[in-house]
């Protein structure tokens, strides 16, 4: 049986993929795959999605140069999320953000709203032209 077969895909032929930085255990962002990103991911050793706006697959990186080298693929316990350990690079620390931010969650829930508690590392003008 092809490795693929073991996940779980949902209706739309995607699963969700969590990039968990390697060294720290940070959560930098979540995306979605299809079979053919999964693929690519293990054969480049670098993430590949599917980007539902784009509906194309996204290497990681292709425009900002934020490449995401992965080091290990999980398949969590129901078959249906995919967890990867990466080391985000293109720029130290690692921004895996459109927004210029290491991690996409940069907000948190303090006193009954969102607080945003991460800087932006650079101004996301500069790194999508």
């Amino acid at each position: 049986m092809d490795w693929l077969d073991s996940v779980k895909w949902g209706d739309d032929g995607l699963v969700p993929a969590i990039a968990q930085e390697a060294t720290t255990g940070d959560v930098l962002m979540v995306a979605w795959m299809n079979r053919e990103a999964l693929a690519e991911t293990a054969r480049r050793g670098e993430a590949v999605y599917w980007s539902r706006s784009r509906q194309r697959l996204w290497h990681k990186g292709e425009e900002s140069g934020h490449v995401q080298t992965v080091h290990e693929l999980r398949l969590d316990c129901d078959a249906d999320v995919i967890l990867m350990k990466v080391t985000q690079t293109g720029h130290e620390p690692g921004i895996a953000c459109h927004t210029g931010r290491h991690s996409c969650f940069f907000r948190r829930y303090e006193g009954g709203a969102w607080q945003t508690v991460e800087p932006v590392l650079k101004d996301p003008e500069s790194i999508y032209k």
